[in-house]
């Protein structure tokens, strides 16, 4: 498979950026990964990257810090002439608690800085030569991925108005008897679920538990019997649905009638349609554990994420770069299954409103996502050179949404018709 003509001239321009910052890239990835901080606290990992533009500004980066309101969130972008297309890049950055970096986070933002700025090279390089007015490139830190749905808050406060694409990739573990896959382009349904997320308190009232048992409602009874309810519901739901949680809090003291007592929980269906009448069946199962215990019950929403509508001219064109760069590449998974077939990502928000790509690639681990031996994988110097590969495909797709109209013009068609 060949680069199109508007994509292959981009090549070695892509290629010269991404060895002339692989340094400055390997640094940022070592200082992320080295250092895992928890949704809404990703502190360190906001300061670097920013402190690494802010030092690149005579390249023409402009820096936000904090950006729409959040904390750890950010943006720098680059802007040449007026007008023109824009194309994002999401970089993820939060860890998963007591696991470190169990998800990779650490490449994807590497990853996504890095296309970014192979885009803007690139793209300066040939902006004279092109008939292009005008683009700008953008980079967006994305944090809270993990839970707090990041990328919900960022859509709300309006930073994907306006982007023609956008892009990221995500490590998975090898395949296995399939060494030489390098990444995955799929647009396959139940990839990525919907996702509802609620935490669940119930209040009943303390006793003691050997005296005076009779006197107290037991707010633990209640989870047990929500617990309960759900294990007898899984039996009568889809196999692309999945419904699990855990107990944050049963009571304090054996001799105490449990006051109060709390549950998380995440449900997921292969689209927000199909979620929202399974969400209703769990919700009946926890007020039938508050009716059957006389508990009160109350319900903490989190944000809900959407499925994953990869845009298939992108995978298409992100494919065909990898391919051309000798990258073993799978377009649509080729039947393959992806360790993370039945996750959920706020990716999956982004791709509800502007045309969105989320492609896989395999890194060297002996475990699978969210455990302590992906942890140590995703910090392996052959994983940070895969997550750089996928850079560079990005960036030859991010540079022909850019100057090709025609290309430009199917992504839209695709993203309006899929939606």
């Amino acid at each position: 498979m060949n680069f199109p003509e508007s994509q292959g001239r981009f090549l070695k321009s892509v290629q010269d950026a991404l060895q002339r910052y692989d340094s400055q890239l390997n640094d940022i990835n070592h200082k992320i990964w080295s250092n895992p901080e928890l949704a809404y606290a990703e502190f360190d990992a906001h300061d670097h990257i920013c402190a690494l533009f802010e030092s690149l500004k005579s390249e023409g980066y402009s820096v936000r810090r904090k950006a729409y309101e959040l904390e750890t969130a950010l943006e720098v972008e680059y802007t040449y002439g007026s007008g023109g297309r824009v194309v994002a890049f999401n970089a993820e950055y939060d860890a998963l608690p007591g696991i470190g970096h169990a998800c990779g986070h650490n490449l994807i933002a590497t990853s996504s800085i890095a296309a970014f700025i192979a885009t803007c090279e690139a793209m300066k390089a040939q902006a004279e030569s092109s008939s292009v007015s005008g683009f700008t490139v953008r980079l967006l830190g994305t944090p809270a991925e993990e839970s707090g749905g990041g990328k919900v808050r960022l859509i709300n406060k309006g930073a994907y108005k306006g982007i023609d694409a956008c892009l990221m990739v995500h490590p998975v573990p090898m395949v296995p008897g399939k060494p030489e896959l390098m990444s995955m382009a799929t647009t396959l349904e139940g990839g990525f679920l919907a996702n509802d997320k609620v935490k669940v308190t119930f209040t009943g009232k303390p006793a003691h538990a050997a005296a005076a048992p009779w006197e107290g409602i037991n707010a633990l009874d209640a989870v047990v019997a929500a617990y309960v309810n759900i294990s007898l519901l899984r039996q009568q739901i889809l196999p692309t649905q999945k419904i699990h949680g855990v107990i944050v809090n049963g009571g304090e003291r054996p001799n105490i009638i449990p006051m109060s007592a709390k549950v998380d929980y995440y449900i997921r269906s292969p689209t927000k349609k199909t979620l929202k009448p399974l969400t209703e069946k769990v919700l009946k199962c926890f007020e039938a554990a508050a009716t059957a215990t006389g508990c009160k019950v109350e319900f903490e929403w989190g944000p809900s994420y959407d499925d994953l509508k990869s845009n298939w001219p992108i995978c298409e064109s992100y494919t065909s770069a990898m391919r051309a760069m000798g990258y073993h590449t799978l377009l649509d998974n080729s039947g393959e299954k992806s360790a993370l077939a039945g996750a959920s990502t706020d990716m999956g928000n982004v791709s509800y409103v502007v045309p969105g790509f989320h492609g896989l690639f395999a890194i060297p681990v002996d475990g699978v996502n969210h455990t302590p031996e992906f942890t140590s994988g995703a910090g392996s110097p052959e994983s940070f050179k895969r997550a750089i590969g996928c850079a560079a495909g990005m960036a030859m797709v991010a540079c022909q949404v850019l100057v090709d109209d025609k290309f430009a013009e199917d992504v839209k068609k695709n993203f309006e018709e899929d939606r």
